[in-house]
């Protein structure tokens, strides 16, 4: 039997436990309902990793897919030292693949995440790093690399249900012309791209990882291209 088999989908019990935590975000509730988080949502997820992890890698051969809290499975404590918002925790699942030897939120990678309402998948950095950040201007200018980027964004474009995030500045980086056809490029300060959808009723099956691959092949040329720009900015770190 494969990992994929194993995995049967989320029980449709975590939407009801992900709805209550938003509406008794302390910890006397989430210690009486522990169990029921671990459950319903933790021992899932570890399945599920494991199954993408399997399933992924028959694409991306390198990709990171490890079924451990801090791993692939983003804790559900909050930090809440730099924010208003003092809920101790978080009223949604994520996880992470991702590709690359550095840390893992500085890598190139696959996006998983729902709440009681949606699910969202998608790709990319999050926030460029500052040697990858030079990296990826230089790429944006470069005539090749450039142009490889522009026209994985225009095909993403062109579907509707996906967004693009990852702009930060308002204005072009000293040192960069303004006019280049690209500049507005140059404004981000990470490159990532999403679909959210309604919380779809294959979740709970094991179909989701068939429709999980489906929507992270969509994403494969824009996670490629950001692998290489990885692996080019640490080869030019190498030798400067």
């Amino acid at each position: 039997m494969t990992q994929q088999n194993k995995f049967s989908g989320f029980p449709r019990e975590c939407i009801a436990f992900l709805a209550s935590l938003r509406e008794n975000n302390n910890k006397t509730w989430f210690e009486a309902h522990r169990k029921e988080y671990e459950g319903c949502l933790l021992e899932p997820a570890r399945g599920f990793v494991t199954a993408m992890g399997e399933r992924m890698r028959e694409i991306v051969p390198g990709l990171h897919a490890d079924p451990r809290t801090n791993g692939s499975i983003f804790r559900i404590y909050r930090d809440t030292r730099f924010s208003k918002d003092k809920s101790p925790y978080k009223t949604h699942l994520a996880v992470f693949l991702w590709e690359g030897t550095g840390p893992k939120m500085e890598c190139p990678g696959f996006y998983f995440h729902f709440d009681a309402e949606q699910l969202l998948l998608g790709a990319g950095v999050y926030f460029f790093p500052k040697a990858l950040l030079h990296g990826y201007r230089q790429s944006v200018i470069h005539d090749t690399h450039g142009k490889d980027l522009a026209a994985i964004l225009d095909d993403v474009r062109m579907r509707k249900d996906f967004s693009i995030g990852g702009k930060h500045y308002k204005r072009i980086p000293r040192g960069y012309d303004a006019l280049h056809e690209r500049a507005e490029l140059l404004l981000y300060n990470g490159l990532h791209i999403g679909k959210t959808e309604p919380i779809p009723d294959l979740l709970f099956s094991h179909e989701l990882i068939n429709h999980c691959i489906d929507v992270f092949s969509i994403l494969l040329p824009l996670h490629q291209w950001l692998v290489s720009l990885a692996q080019r900015t640490t080869h030019n770190d190498a030798h400067s």
